[in-house]
């Protein structure tokens, strides 16, 4: 079936140390010296002298926190750290390229990886380059671990154990500083200790504050951020004003939200309260999670004259991760609806589907625009893939990104081949077959780095159909079991206007496809995926919650019915044998042989162990004992 969505139209070598692992033993770190002298935190809390701690080695980073549950640490999310990295030092070498400052990336040929400036920038870069010959100066370089007075000020408003922003002071060249933050006291003090474990405190520099409060002091233009990384527990929602008013004219904002059941359609109304759109359920619910979350920061930065313009927009594991650029301009602004002077009109569907008979389904309002920057997309993916060896998903990053630069950019969401086929109840053609058939009949068509049997094109609906009809002609379904009301009688009883032709193309098989490229990531650990939320308690905290879900689970709303209860209840129901003449159990029969009696409720169920062939049903079974 399909749904009309209501979409906002808006404009616009050295290798890693090891993958994230565990490494054995109690490692006392290098503690604050105020701490050990007070037995305090950095607030003045009491803290225990002899903490159980792990040590992590990610990237170039080499990290402390604690065993318990107090300070969050996901290794699966190794791939968005390593993505971060590299989107952040493509966005160092644009900035500071357009000054004349060349970043050194340890491990890559600097000859190779060239920057496409737009003309202004060129103008600025050979405009600074006959001054620094006319004075006799060198080419000016920023390197990994140094401070670079002209460089990026970056913040990571949440920052938990300090992981990511230790990796950008050892992994990303041209940085001027990193802000640490994080709310919670035992984090700040672990970032502290971790600062020090990796010698970067002359970059990083550990801040105990409400990220919010914290963006929120620093809106004044010169004491923005160039780069603002948000990964939050949950919805980034919260914190999304304050990020669009403290980030830098054509600076950088890093955005994950992990609450994809939210953002995918399970709860509409939670993801309108905090994304202002409604989410639909559909197989291609994680673009929409993206158009939607990319939607909300526009809106918010159009209520302070700005907008963004995404870089990159990725689907991966149980989380979306967007890269946009905020600018400021208040005719774009104005343009972000293409609507001037006139009243919105709705969308031009009838109430119900015209291949279907369905109704439809209203979603958004979401990102219509691209949601990917190609030029700098294949800058990051250039960079990756001649240096593979800087980070451990090197593989996956080349992967998804490749699959990114096919991607069409001007058509939003996709099609999936089972969805398709199971509308029709027929079997389901090969990828290549249905690509082949939408290229020999000149549409567009792609994949999509979000799913992986995904038909992205910009062939209308009706053409989909036809060549579904015409694919159901060689592969015939029993119409007889149709109803007539059925979305697949409705289809299949209209004649198709396009002749399929299924016969295989070259061109059908894109580049990365062909190539096997590496865009999922196998299992790192046994039920990975979204952590817990870090507790003050920890483990214990951990433990007292799991016990009391148990409690609470499977709990009835209805106090539990006792013996004299249900063999009342039973006695309302009429013994089947007992019509048939074959009941034995006489007065010990738990049904009624007398007149038939009124139920109690609709939905009650006889549950008699008498007999298997009555049926009892799970929630008998389950109370009177029966496997």
């Amino acid at each position: 079936m399909r749904g009309s969505l209501w979409l906002s139209l808006t404009l616009r070598s050295a290798r890693s140390i090891s993958r994230a692992r565990f490494i054995k033993g109690q490692s006392p770190g290098l503690p604050n010296p105020t701490a050990m002298e007070n037995a305090t935190g950095p607030c003045g809390e009491e803290r225990p002298r002899e903490v159980q701690e792990t040590t992590v080695t990610e990237g170039a980073a080499k990290i402390a926190f604690p065993s318990a549950n107090e300070v969050f640490y996901n290794p699966v999310q190794e791939f968005n750290r390593d993505l971060t990295c590299a989107v952040i030092t493509e966005f160092a070498r644009i900035q500071l390229g357009a000054k004349g400052i060349q970043i050194k990336v340890p491990g890559e040929n600097t000859q190779k990886v060239v920057v496409d400036l737009s003309d202004q920038e060129e103008e600025k870069v050979e405009l600074k380059e006959s001054e620094n010959l006319a004075s006799g100066d060198q080419h000016r370089t920023a390197a990994v671990g140094e401070i670079c007075e002209e460089g990026l000020h970056v913040l990571e408003g949440l920052a938990a154990s300090g992981l990511r922003s230790i990796r950008f002071a050892l992994e990303v060249p041209g940085l001027r500083s990193v802000v640490a933050n994080d709310a919670s006291a035992p984090a700040v003090d672990f970032i502290r200790r971790n600062v020090q474990l990796n010698g970067v405190a002359h970059l990083v520099q550990p801040s105990q504050a409400d990220a919010r409060m914290l963006m929120y002091q620093h809106q004044k233009v010169s004491e923005r951020f160039d780069v603002i990384d948000l990964d939050p527990y949950g919805s980034p929602a919260r914190f999304l004003d304050a990020a669009v008013q403290a980030v830098s004219e054509g600076g950088l904002l890093c955005v994950t939200c992990t609450d994809m059941a939210v953002l995918a359609g399970k709860s509409r109304e939670t993801c309108y309260s905090k994304y202002g759109a409604m989410a639909l359920k559909s197989r291609a619910c994680h673009e929409m999670a993206l158009r939607i979350v990319l939607h909300s920061l526009d809106l918010h930065a159009n209520c302070y004259q700005r907008f963004v313009v995404p870089l990159l927009s990725v689907s991966a594991d149980f989380y979306v991760r967007v890269f946009v650029r905020v600018f400021t301009s208040p005719a774009k602004v104005k343009a972000s609806a293409r609507v001037k002077f006139s009243a919105a009109c709705g969308p031009p569907v009838t109430p119900e589907c015209e291949h279907c008979g369905q109704q439809h389904q209203l979603g958004g309002p979401m990102w219509a625009e691209p949601i990917h920057d190609l030029d700098f997309v294949g800058r990051v993916l250039e960079a990756v893939s001649t240096n593979p060896g800087r980070f451990y998903t090197s593989e996956r990053i080349r992967g998804v990104l490749s699959v990114i630069t096919e991607e069409l950019p001007d058509v939003p969401l996709y099609y999936t081949l089972d969805q398709l086929s199971s509308t029709i109840h027929c079997n389901t053609p090969s990828l290549l077959q249905f690509r082949s058939a939408l290229l020999h009949a000149d549409f567009r068509v792609s994949l999509s780095h979000t799913c992986k049997n995904a038909v992205k094109t910009d062939a209308p609906a009706s053409a989909l159909w036809d060549i579904m009809r015409c694919w159901e002609k060689e592969h015939p379904v029993k119409r007889e079991r149709l109803s007539e009301t059925s979305p697949a009688f409705r289809i299949l009883s209209v004649e198709p206007r396009l002749q399929a032709n299924f016969t295989i193309r070259e061109d059908a098989n894109p580049s990365s496809r062909q190539r096997r490229l590496k865009r999922f990531q196998a299992n790192p650990e046994a039920n990975w995926g979204p952590r817990r939320r870090a507790r003050p308690g920890g483990k214990a905290a951990d433990e007292a919650m799991e016990e009391r879900h148990m409690v609470l689970r499977n709990k009835r709303k209805e106090p539990p019915e006792n013996a004299a209860q249900r063999a009342a209840r039973l006695k309302t129901f009429p013994c089947k044998r007992f019509k048939e003449g074959t009941c034995q159990r006489g007065d010990q029969c738990c049904y009624s042989h007398g007149p038939p009696a009124p139920r109690v409720s609709a939905d009650a169920v006889p549950d008699c162990p008498e007999a298997s062939n009555q049926n009892p049903g799970p929630r008998a079974a389950a109370e009177l004992g029966i496997d």
